[in-house]
């Protein structure tokens, strides 16, 4: 397990490199950083000093050595909009999407699972028909349009849940949450349902087919012959072996949540890290961009980790070598 870990970490290493490296093209090729920092008006001499104050005039060799060590420390550099550092801009925003992409995972895994195993024992009633046509509709219809339908549905006509913003949240430490109050839970359960939706979806098929080919197998017959309850035969013996693709793809939903909730918190105006990326993209505010997307990486490569590691978990067979 050990040596595992350490490989997976060292990948994630190289991995992050690379990132850092396109994030660094971006930095200096997407765009004249110059002109955004000393104006369109300024003039020549005034840009030279500009280029000069952060280090731009220097080899690229050393400018992507010295990227790398204020990435280290933390440092992206500051917002060129708000002169704000970018990394505590996205950080103060993070509560707000990770509660977001939380709530969602959990109604997506939840539902999606529990629906799945529904289905794959009763597969031929009207119920179970029901579902899969359900499952059919997540899977195409676009998140922006599912948004869009539930404000109308919930927000505009029956008037019973908000259809924007966080309402009212809490500061517990360093941590902003909207989930110790009723108004919060009011306002995220429009863009949760929202954003879980496709996952849902994903699951919830991945688990009924899983369910029925473990079902086939012969020692779910055997068990069955042997008199054990249904709970014992499809919770513990069927659906625990079914759970690794399942968990798998339940961490790799949570990231990809985590980092691209931007159309999402664009029709709920949820005040999360995808709300500003979106902002800076359109201000074409590099730092923040740049942060944003390291962020993102570090991540999801540490929700793949800890999946990985759940592996043995779920199946004590598994042993990593």
């Amino acid at each position: 397990m050990a040596t595992y870990l350490i490989k997976r970490l060292l990948q994630g290493i190289v991995v992050l490199l690379a990132v850092s490296f396109v994030c660094f093209i971006m930095f200096r090729y997407t765009g004249d950083p110059v002109m955004m920092l000393a104006g369109k008006y300024a003039t020549q001499q005034e840009r030279e000093m500009v280029r000069v104050s952060y280090g731009l005039d220097r080899p690229i060799y050393i400018q992507y050595i010295s990227f790398i060590g204020g990435a280290l420390k933390g440092n992206f550099g500051k917002s060129y909009i708000s002169s704000v550092d970018a990394l505590d801009m996205i950080l103060e925003r993070m509560p707000a999407t990770l509660e977001l992409a939380f709530t969602a995972i959990c109604i997506s895994f939840i539902l999606g699972v529990g629906l799945g195993v529904v289905v794959s024992v009763w597969p031929t009633g009207w119920v179970s028909r029901t579902i899969m046509a359900g499952s059919i509709v997540g899977i195409s219809i676009p998140t922006f349009l599912i948004g869009i339908l539930m404000v109308m549905a919930f927000s505009v006509y029956l008037e019973v849940l908000p259809s924007f913003g966080r309402g009212e949240t809490v500061q517990i430490g360093f941590w902003r949450t909207g989930l110790l109050t009723i108004d919060g839970w009011k306002h995220i359960v429009l863009p949760a349902v929202t954003l879980s939706g496709y996952q849902l979806a994903v699951l919830l098929r991945l688990t009924r087919a899983g369910m029925r080919e473990v079902l086939s197998e012969e020692y779910i017959k055997t068990a069955w012959a042997k008199g054990l309850s249904p709970f014992k035969v499809i919770l513990k013996h069927a659906l625990r072996n079914v759970l690794i693709p399942v968990v798998t793809i339940a961490g790799l939903s949570f990231g990809e949540l985590v980092a691209f909730s931007i159309v999402t918190e664009t029709i709920f105006q949820w005040p999360g890290m995808g709300n500003l990326l979106l902002t800076s993209i359109f201000e074409t505010d590099q730092p923040v961009i740049v942060t944003y997307i390291m962020l993102a990486a570090v991540i999801i490569l540490t929700i793949n980790i800890l999946v990985d590691l759940m592996y043995a978990f779920l199946n004590p067979k598994i042993r990593f070598e």
